[in-house]
C-alpha cells in the first residue's frame, strides 16, 4: 500500500539571517519563519491534507515550525536533527568549505555526510514502516532534508537539485520500503505580510 511522507524543513531562524552555522545548535524563528510555517499550514487545510501521524527534530525551530502548521500531537525524535557541524556551530556561514562537505566536520567533533544521510534514512524508515502511518508530516533542517532527498535521488525523477527554501515541502510516496520524491513544494514569501 502506497503510504504519503510530507518532509518539511523548519522556518527561517534568527541564525539563518545572520548567516550562522546552525546545525544542532538552535536559535528561535523570526516573524517571517513563523509567516511561513501559517503558509505551510495553509496549503495543507487548502489541500485538504490531514496526517494520522507527526514528527518533528527535538531542536526547537523544528517544533515550533511543526506546531504553527498543526495542533495534533506530536512525537520529538533526535534522527531527524540536523547535521552536526562540531565545533563550527554557531560560527559564520563562511567558515564552511566548498560543497561537497564530506567528512569535513568529522575531524571538528561533528558528523561526516554519510553518517547523516544513514541518520535520517533510517529514522524516517522507522516511521513509515509503522502500520498506522499512511500519511505522515515530519518537520527536519535543511541539510538532514537534502541528504535524504540524496538518498533516493535513484527513484525519482524530480530534480533534487532544487533550492529548498525555509518551510520548503517535499512530498515523498512510500511503497515497499522504497521512498520516491513525487513533488518539491516551494513557496514564494515575497510579498507575505508579516504579524
Amino acid at each position: 500500500m502506497k503510504k504519503i511522507l510530507y518532509l518539511i524543513r523548519h522556518g527561517q531562524t534568527q541564525f539563518n539571517v545572520r548567516r550562522k552555522i546552525q546545525g544542532w545548535c538552535d536559535s528561535p524563528l523570526t516573524p517571517l519563519g513563523i509567516a511561513q510555517a501559517k503558509v505551510a499550514a495553509a496549503y495543507f487545510k487548502d489541500h485538504d491534507i490531514t496526517f494520522d501521524h507527526a514528527y518533528a527534530s527535538t531542536s526547537e525551530r523544528a517544533c515550533d515550525t511543526l506546531e504553527i502548521i498543526t495542533s495534533q500531537t506530536y512525537t520529538r525524535v533526535k534522527g531527524l536533527k540536523e547535521w552536526n557541524f562540531g565545533t563550527f556551530e554557531g560560527e559564520s556561514e563562511d567558515l564552511n568549505p566548498k560543497l561537497p562537505y564530506g567528512d569535513f566536520f568529522v575531524a571538528y567533533g561533528g558528523e561526516g555526510e554519510m553518517q547523516l544521510r544513514e541518520r535520517v534514512s533510517k529514522t524516517l524508515l522507522d516511521i513509515m514502516r509503522k502500520d498506522d502511518h499512511n500519511c505522515v508530516l515530519a518537520v527536519s533542517h535543511g541539510a538532514s532534508c537534502r541528504q535524504f532527498m540524496r538518498a533516493w535521488e535513484h527513484t525519482s525523477s524530480v530534480n533534487v537539485k532544487e533550492r529548498l527554501y525555509n518551510c520548503c515541502i517535499l512530498k515523498f510516496a512510500f511503497e515497499n520500503d522504497t521512498f520516491t520524491l513525487e513533488e518539491i513544494i516551494n513557496h514564494d514569501f515575497k510579498d507575505l505580510k508579516l504579524d
